[in-house]
Formats: structure tokens, C-alpha cells, sequence
């Protein structure tokens, strides 16, 4: 039996969300209902309605230019790690129970590209190697309610990113934890996974407010 076709509406979303999520979205892009349009060759309606419910979801914001990523506060940052703090250590916990020998593989795929990084220096490979392993694990989280909330403050993530990789602390720190979390989910002790996907976000917590304090 064939699948019912899809709405392009439901298609633009997709698409765009996937590559917010890869990072392929930079601050500086600017999303206009016309040029999307031209691109999936259809017309403006589907187009805005995939938009605004990006927008509505978080992921992108409303500008006179067009749609954007959002612009956070280091405040709105801030409480975000609070909300990660409480929501990730319990999400990762459950993921590695459902984890397949795939999702494994996946994941110390992602550890030789990030370890590769060091040497190379290559920021790219780093944020592709940081979003395989974060992707991996939360589309493994059984929660559904739970991994959406998680997906939902994306632009968060990417702040963090785009102000920390570059600085060559907060590099060898997200290394080094990339191969200590992919450990801990290879041996399936969900308890150890929560222990160190805290410690994780803390890190990453301080690696920002280090790159972003005044005295810098």
C-alpha cells in the first residue's frame, strides 16, 4: 500500500529543523518566505506555515528580515543549563537502556572525529562530532515528552557552542568528556551515564561563563 504523500508544509519543516539541529544555521542567516519558496518550488503558504511553527516551537525567531535563530540573553543561557541540569542526567539514564549496538557505533564514530580535533584544530568537525553524540542519545531516550522538551532549546546549545569551541580549554574539556560519556553508555550502567552527563553540563556551564566573563 502506497504511503499517503506528505505535506510540504510538514516537508520545509523538517528539513529546516534538521539543519538547525546539525548547525548548519549560522546568527548571521536569514530565512525569507520567498527564497524558501523558490527553493522546494512551491508557494509562500506552506512555507510560512513550517516557519512559524519553528518559531513557535523556539527554534527560530521572527525578525523584519526574515526568520533567525534567536537571540538569548546570557541570563535566558544561564537558566537554560538550570533546566538542562535537571532534565538531561535523567534523559541520558534512560537512553542507555535503549540504546542499540548501532547507536554505540554511532556514537565512538563520533569520539575518533572529535579526539581528531586536536591535533587538527578543525571546529567543524568538533560541532558535527558534539551533535552526532548528543542526536544519538536523545533520539534513544524511550520519553518522547521528555526528548522534545530536550530538542526544543537547540538555540541554547548553539550559543553555547558557537562562544565556547573556538577556546582551546573548553576544546580538550568537551574531548575528554566525549569519550568518558560514550564509555559509560557502552557499559550500560544508566547510573554512571546520569552522574557524568551532569558533570557535562556543569562543565560546559563553566567553559561559558569563563569565555564570556568581562575580565576576558
Amino acid at each position: 500500500m502506497d504511503q499517503p504523500k506528505r505535506h510540504m508544509k510538514d516537508v520545509i519543516y523538517d528539513e529546516y529543523l534538521g539543519r538547525i539541529q546539525r548547525g548548519e544555521l549560522t546568527e548571521e542567516d536569514r530565512l525569507v518566505d520567498t527564497a524558501v519558496a523558490e527553493e522546494f518550488s512551491v508557494s509562500r503558504m506552506p512555507v510560512r506555515d513550517a516557519l512559524m511553527r519553528l518559531t513557535h516551537e523556539g527554534y527560530l525567531a521572527s525578525s523584519s528580515r526574515g526568520f533567525k535563530l534567536p537571540e538569548l540573553e546570557p541570563a535566558q543561557i544561564l537558566e537554560i543549563f538550570e533546566l538542562r541540569r535537571l532534565l538531561e542526567p535523567r534523559a541520558a539514564a534512560l537512553a542507555t537502556q535503549a540504546m542499540t549496538q548501532a547507536d554505540i557505533e554511532t556514537l565512538w564514530q563520533a569520539v575518533a572525529l572529535s579526539e581528531s580535533t586536536i591535533a587538527s584544530g578543525d571546529v567543524q568537525a568538533l560541532y558535527r562530532a558534539s551533535e552526532d553524540i548528543r542526536r544519538t542519545w536523545i533520539m534513544a531516550v524511550p520519553n518522547r515528552e521528555l526528548r522534545d522538551t530536550i530538542q526544543r532549546y537547540m538555540a541554547q546549545i548553539q550559543a553555547v557552542r558557537m562562544a565556547t569551541l573556538r577556546d582551546a580549554e573548553a576544546h580538550r574539556v568537551l574531548v575528554s568528556f566525549h569519550r568518558r560519556m560514550v564509555e559509560a553508555f557502552a557499559s550500560g550502567r544508566g547510573v554512571d551515564v546520569e552522574l557524568l552527563v551532569l558533570r557535562y553540563v556543569l562543565a560546559g556551564e563553566e567553559s561559558y561563563l569563563r569565555v564570556k566573563s568581562p575580565a576576558r
